[in-house]
């Protein structure tokens, strides 16, 4: 029986990792090749979402509404911004796929995972 409960719970670990590493490869395709491509700093997008909307509820909101209908009026980054980078073009992406691309960017860059307490 703890053979069985074993083996189970090794499968259920391995499952989750791949699932893991096929969202993080989806992210790259859908999205950071752009961002890398273009030079566009995915960590500093992130710190700005997350000061103006603090939650990763109400950023995937705002991220969602963006990358649907991308315009200035849309967007967290400054006017200038647009000066040297490209105007985001409407994404093709069905809402399923979207949103996991943005709940993985949010688990990528969160802020948490940096945090370290004193010992």
């Amino acid at each position: 029986m703890e053979k069985i409960v074993l083996i189970i719970s090794l499968l259920s670990l391995s499952l989750f990792a791949f699932e893991d590493t096929t969202a993080s490869s989806r992210l790259v395709t859908n999205c950071l090749t752009c961002h890398e491509k273009e030079q566009i700093p995915s960590s500093l997008i992130y710190k700005r979402y997350l000061m103006k909307y603090s939650t990763d509820g109400r950023m995937e909101e705002a991220m969602n509404k963006y990358l649907k209908d991308p315009k200035k009026e849309h967007s967290i980054m400054p006017a200038p911004f647009f000066l040297k980078f490209p105007m985001k073009e409407k994404i093709s992406l069905d809402d399923a796929v979207l949103r996991d691309n943005i709940q993985t960017y949010l688990e990528k860059y969160s802020m948490k995972k940096r945090l370290m307490l004193e010992e």
